[in-house]
């Protein structure tokens, strides 16, 4: 269960800085969608508006409030901020199906409704984002690389 709704900014402490993630979609089956949102500051903004206003960085599945306590990570919810328009629908997951040897057989394609698969990762399917569930110790570290 989570106390974060889409929408709502979150200012996470990442080694002495700060970044922020908004989350943007919730699904009965699977923990949040978050969209971390570029750059690592020196200070918090305290604005959710402001914070939302950046480029996103990459988009996950995460169960954020259980991820961040576990690592101890403090944050903050800033709040609600209108959620970017190229992120209103729920994102595409993209996620390989491996052979006995691990090589890439095929794709799996999820939208949060049903499947699809592909033979192939063309340029705009290698873009989506894995459709996995991030810990909170590789959420600190995938924003810590600012």
């Amino acid at each position: 269960m989570t106390d974060f709704r889409p929408g709502d900014v979150i200012e996470i402490g990442v080694s002495g800085r700060v970044a922020h993630v908004q989350v943007t979609h919730l699904h009965p089956s699977y923990p949040p969608v978050v969209r971390a949102i570029e750059g690592l500051h020196d200070s918090g903004t305290g604005d959710a508006a402001v914070a939302a206003g950046g480029a996103t960085k990459f988009v996950a599945m995460i169960p954020l409030q259980t991820a961040l306590e576990r690592v101890g990570a403090p944050y903050t919810n800033l709040g609600q901020a209108e959620i970017p328009d190229d992120h209103r629908d729920f994102p595409t997951f993209r996620m390989p199906i491996r052979d006995k040897q691990g090589n890439t057989v095929y794709w799996w394609f999820w939208d949060g409704r049903g499947l699809s698969y592909d033979s192939e990762l063309d340029a705009a399917a290698a873009n989506l984002p894995m459709r996995e569930v991030l810990t909170g110790q590789r959420l600190i570290a995938l924003l810590s690389d600012a």
